[in-house]
């Protein structure tokens, strides 16, 4: 097993001794997913033009200052936010979701559509590590994407610069830079 996509949600050694204790890592992920859950909350019922007030809770979300001309419409969710990247001038429409434990970087640039999803987190598939993991990996998105609405990236995909994600793709391997990537498996239809 590579420890390095996967997180143990139990306590080994308790587990061992029958014991459903949850592991360090894991608890404080937890607690980080209430916090940041209260602070998307507050953010989804603000009102459109309390730009200042978004900004603040953005801040807090991010653990950092906003990068210059990023424009995140809410309602807006997300389960981490201290490992979402943003570059300069990336818009992300309304509704979108953002599964950032295991970190999403959106390069300059990037634009993303309605209630697109970014998932960097899951389950293994083996019946019997199921609920004894957590599998992920980082998101990495290159400079002047496109993803249409609807779209989801699941974890681990690298999207190449100038690439589009067309609406409703779901998206489960790396795209090439400068690529249309369409349908419900992610085939790159077009290059230029």
């Amino acid at each position: 097993m590579d420890a390095d996509r996967f997180m143990q949600i139990h306590d080994a050694e308790l587990l061992a001794q029958g014991e459903r204790v949850l592991g360090a890592e894991f608890a404080a992920m937890s607690r980080r997913v209430l916090e940041v859950t209260e602070l998307t909350s507050r953010l989804n019922v603000l009102p459109f033009d309390d730009e200042a007030g978004r900004t603040r809770l953005l801040e807090q979300i991010l653990g950092r200052p906003l990068p210059p001309r990023v424009t995140i419409s809410p309602p807006f969710f997300t389960d981490h936010g201290l490992r979402l990247e943003l570059g300069e001038r990336v818009f992300i429409n309304q509704n979108c979701t953002f599964l950032d434990y295991a970190g999403i970087r959106l390069g300059a640039g990037v634009m993303i559509g309605p209630n697109a999803t970014l998932i960097t987190m899951g389950h293994p598939v083996d019946p019997g590590e199921r609920r004894r993991y957590l599998s992920g990996a980082p998101i990495d998105v290159a400079e002047n994407v496109w993803i249409g609405a609807g779209a989801t990236i699941l974890p681990g995909v690298s999207i190449g610069r100038d690439s589009v994600v067309a609406a409703g793709t779901v998206v489960a391997d790396d795209v090439p830079e400068s690529s249309l990537v369409a349908g419900p498996k992610g085939t790159v239809l077009r290059r230029w």
